[in-house]
């Protein structure tokens, strides 16, 4: 193309951008069909017998934590492969590498087999490639929708941030939920998305996560959120958007790509490929080798329009009014494990208040070697010291594990890539109850985001996790950060660890680099409301 004709191709796509500020969402005038979750999960295989073991625990609900990312991946891959009737799903990344291509190729065997499959997805972070689940919408039994999308479909990255400038209002708005439902019977929640990071198998990036397994009569509350947010003026059917409806020869084309893949897959014998392949841990979980815990539960979600609600212009759900009101009934102990520690001035000020109760407050976060956000760690440096002076206890994990990474739900081999990031939203209160889902304690869960979880009135769940994070903020694992003695004359903070099986301790924040600091320096100049 020659500079002339590549001139006018960027004045008409940023004729596009300009002219869709005024009618955006795009694709939101498109007709659209409302649906709702599978009705009668009683008549499926495994719903059946579910219903049938609640009838044993009125009013409560089934419940296992799935700490390692490998079983995250295999239980997803069983629970589509076992669907009969519909698969539900809800993501703010759904990236199409190794463990993103498999689990499309499953939802399209389960959509050959009658199975129907409803996908929605959110726009913020789509990179080139992950476009791969816009194609599955040729098929007659998948829809696809797009949550707050961009009107320009492409990856180059100056058009998008060019339609971000533009409309920044609209789309720094973003669904953060995490859903996965199957014959509206069982579900997972919690804070992983889809990708091999989030697995555990990546040996670029290994994030700390957790899914709850859940099956019973809460799992019918997780579709209606679902069902709120499909039927919600935010998501946009893919046919709505450029490029529209994709066709059978694309679908064609993609089930080649996704055969040779899993082929490929098969072939290097990869221990999560034999985990899902072999069956468990779902198939120890219907047969009841594997323990549930039933439970009362409470599900807490945020109105897809949150923004609106949040301005007093719409009435809806906050959920953080929920986790604030059981973290406010503490008595004795708040366990706090997210990735991003950045909190409003009101969030700040109830666990000051916690402290003024002589309730002890723990928290494990991230620390800057150990982050993927630069931006969230600069801003959690604004309220480090204060936190420890109001008396809350803070550890940041490291990003190289030491020999003791029980709890960290990957294996000490994989630790030693020193790549290993924190990614769970857990709150434990008095061991008595426990939130899981995926919202952080940060700016943009509070203001930014739509979020959904669980508080879980079980003892033995919140003891467990409680045990968890006991083991990730060992020495060797975490540095545990606290102001200097007050009578070392000295104002700043320490780090202090275990390397070598020898304690140590930092005086200057730990970094693998002086450019990771300086990195860090610059982000602090984001706007606080954006981390």
């Amino acid at each position: 193309m020659n500079m002339l004709n590549c001139r006018i191709a960027i004045s008409l796509i940023l004729a596009t951008l300009v002219a869709g500020c005024a009618a955006l969402p795009p694709g939101s005038a498109f007709p659209k069909r409302a649906s709702t979750a599978f009705a009668h999960p009683e008549e499926t295989r495994v719903g059946a017998g579910f219903e049938s073991e609640a009838r044993n625990h009125p009013d409560d609900s089934a419940f296992r934590m799935l700490a390692v990312g490998a079983d995250g991946f295999a239980t997803r891959m069983q629970m589509v492969a076992a669907a009969q009737r519909s698969l539900d799903v809800q993501y703010f990344i759904f990236t199409a590498d190794t463990t993103g291509l498999l689990l499309t190729g499953s939802l399209l065997a389960a959509a050959d087999r009658g199975v129907h499959v409803r996908l929605l997805l959110d726009d913020g972070a789509t990179t080139a490639g992950d476009e791969q689940i816009r194609v599955l919408a040729a098929h007659p039994q998948i829809e696809v929708r797009i949550f707050n999308p961009f009107a320009y479909r492409g990856h180059l990255r100056v058009l998008r941030s060019l339609e971000f400038a533009i409309n920044w209002q609209r789309l720094d708005y973003r669904m953060h939920n995490k859903l996965f439902v199957t014959d509206n019977a069982t579900a997972l929640i919690g804070g992983r998305n889809i990708a091999d990071a989030y697995f555990q198998i990546d040996v670029d990036a290994q994030y700390a996560d957790d899914d709850v397994f859940v099956a019973g009569p809460v799992v019918r509350k997780l579709s209606a959120t679902f069902d709120e947010y499909w039927n919600s003026a935010f998501a946009i059917p893919v046919e709505a958007l450029a490029g529209g409806k994709p066709t059978k020869v694309e679908l064609a084309r993609q089930r080649k790509r996704l055969d040779d893949h899993l082929r490929i897959a098969r072939q290097t014998g990869a221990d999560y490929i034999k985990r899902a392949e072999q069956g468990d841990p779902f198939a120890g979980i219907i047969a009841g080798r594997l323990p549930l815990v039933w439970s009362q539960a409470q599900v807490v979600c945020d109105s897809p329009d949150k923004k609106a609600v949040l301005e007093g212009a719409a009435p809806g759900r906050l959920m953080y009014a929920q986790v604030e009101e059981a973290a406010n009934a503490a008595t004795s102990e708040v366990l706090m494990v997210t990735p991003y520690l950045v909190p409003t001035p009101g969030e700040l000020q109830l666990l000051k208040d916690l402290r003024k109760k002589n309730v002890r407050v723990r928290i494990l976060t991230n620390s800057l070697n150990s982050t993927n956000e630069l931006s969230a760690h600069a801003g959690y440096v604004r309220y480090r010291k204060q936190l420890l002076q109001a008396g809350v206890e803070l550890y940041e994990v490291r990003a190289l594990l030491g020999k003791n990474s029980k709890g960290s739900g990957q294996s000490a081999k994989i630790s030693r890539y020193g790549n290993y990031g924190l990614h769970a939203k857990l709150v434990v209160f008095d061991r008595q109850k426990l939130f899981a889902g995926s919202m952080n304690f940060d700016q943009r869960s509070r203001r930014l985001n739509t979020e959904t979880g669980l508080i879980i009135a079980s003892r033995a769940l919140a003891e467990q996790t409680a045990a968890r994070v006991e083991a990730m903020t060992q020495p060797s694992s975490a540095y545990a950060v606290m102001l200097q003695p007050p009578n070392s004359g000295k104002r700043g903070l320490i780090w202090r660890t275990q390397e070598s099986e020898k304690t140590v301790e930092y005086t200057r924040e730990p970094s693998r680099s002086v450019w990771r600091r300086v990195e860090a320096d610059m982000m602090a100049l984001v706007p606080e409301r954006e981390l």
